[in-house]
């Protein structure tokens, strides 16, 4: 495994904590999961060309 599929696995493991439909971030928004899901994007660009 390398480090970017380590990183993607994270950050979707973030995104979804970040679901404004859990308890314990209701009352977030959806400025979090936004912001990671820009986030993953990225890195999912970056392991995509061999970068990561």
């Amino acid at each position: 495994m390398s480090i970017g599929t380590i990183l993607l696995v994270i950050l979707i493991l973030m995104l979804i904590g970040v679901i404004p439909a859990w308890p314990h971030s209701r009352g977030w928004g959806y400025g979090p999961s936004g912001g990671l899901g820009t986030l993953l994007i990225i890195i999912l660009v970056l392991v995509l060309l061999g970068i990561l």
